[in-house]
């Protein structure tokens, strides 16, 4: 009877829950749609460290040689240790790195820079990359064995696989046992690996509260000079909408605890500098300075450059940042900016009046 009663009560809650969830259903009927299964498969792209979600296909290093000369070395050089726009990718690596599966030379303080290749321990994390984010100008036009290709290419070139080498969803499981920084990652965090890799340890919180022959409480001996709140603009404006976290408004000087807010009256130089802060976020919020220095060239032309040869012509300059161009100040192109209309006629406004001062 006991058991019968239970049974009873489980249908009864069973039903409660399919009805509260028909109700909550109902409330949307007519408003959008459920992703159909290509969809999600376009969306569901990652590669896993254990290789969940590789998908098939296979390339070798002479295919992915043609395939880097013509859509990565313009910024990662022809043997991938260009430092021009980005940081190396290959280098910094020996065969007894590869043996033990630790870089030495990351323990080093001397040493002039980090590559990819020194710092990577899964080789799935270079392939997703590659996948859903090169060429930089044009993301996603990489096929599958294109992939496979150009990443047995950057191996050969850091003496991980030889030159006659075919890298597929199968061999790239013999590639991730001879990557050099194999051993060198921590999972202390307990980040990863999660539960599907055997079980997550507990997290490094191993520190306890000080109750006695405590460290006196320290005493502020340096503050950040006002000059220097807005180095990376007002902060302010880059933060979310939601929660309840929010910038300071690095627009103005710091107030001293019980300080009342004053309306400042500007100056001419101090209204300058403000519009040029503003515009300074508007540029960093979209990614601008990323290719583009106020007075030097990185990948595409420094400010100044543009703001004098467009001096007065806002409607091309905009035209220009929405619609991307090409070959007027290089053989790089600059893909469409998907950026807010305001912020786009801010910038195409700032550069015809003048640009950095």
């Amino acid at each position: 009877m006991f058991r019968f009663r239970k049974a009873l009560v489980g249908i009864a809650l069973l039903g409660l829950a399919g009805f509260a969830s028909a109700q909550a259903a109902s409330k949307f009927v007519g408003v959008g749609r459920d992703a159909t299964v290509k969809e999600v498969q376009a969306w569901d792209i990652d590669v896993r460290p254990d290789f969940k979600g590789l998908p098939p296909g296979s390339g070798t290093v002479a295919k992915g040689q043609d395939i880097w000369e013509e859509k990565c070395a313009s910024c990662h050089g022809i043997f991938g240790d260009s430092n021009e726009f980005f940081s190396p990718i290959i280098g910094g690596i020996t065969p007894k790195d590869i043996e033990t599966g630790h870089v030495a030379n990351l323990t080093r303080n001397d040493y002039p820079g980090r590559t990819t290749f020194m710092k990577v321990p899964t080789i799935s994390t270079l392939w997703d990359f590659i996948y859903r984010a090169m060429p930089w100008t044009e993301p996603k036009t990489l096929t599958p064995d294109d992939v496979y290709a150009v990443l047995a290419f950057m191996l050969n070139l850091s003496n991980i696989v030889p030159d006659d080498f075919v890298l597929n969803d199968k061999t790239i499981r013999d590639v991730q046992a001879r990557m050099p920084n194999r051993n060198g990652m921590t999972t202390d965090h307990t980040l990863w690996p999660g539960n599907e890799f055997g079980g997550a340890k507990k997290p490094d919180t191993k520190n306890v509260a000080c109750m006695s022959n405590c460290a006196p409480e320290p005493k502020l001996a340096s503050f950040l000079p006002d000059f220097a709140r807005n180095a990376h603009g007002n902060l302010a404006e880059q933060n979310r909408l939601v929660g309840p976290q929010r910038g300071a408004d690095t627009m103005h000087p710091e107030r001293k605890l019980g300080e009342q807010a004053v309306v400042a009256v500007l100056t001419p130089a101090e209204k300058e500098a403000a519009e040029a802060r503003k515009i300074n976020t508007t540029l960093q919020k979209n990614g601008c300075t990323v290719c583009h220095g106020m007075h030097n060239k990185i990948v595409g032309p420094a400010y100044t450059d543009v703001s004098r040869k467009y001096a007065g012509k806002v409607e091309y300059l905009l035209s220009k940042i929405k619609m991307g161009g090409s070959g007027v100040w290089g053989d790089i192109p600059m893909p469409p900016q998907n950026l807010s209309d305001n912020d786009a006629k801010a910038i195409a406004e700032w550069l015809s009046a003048g640009g950095p001062k």
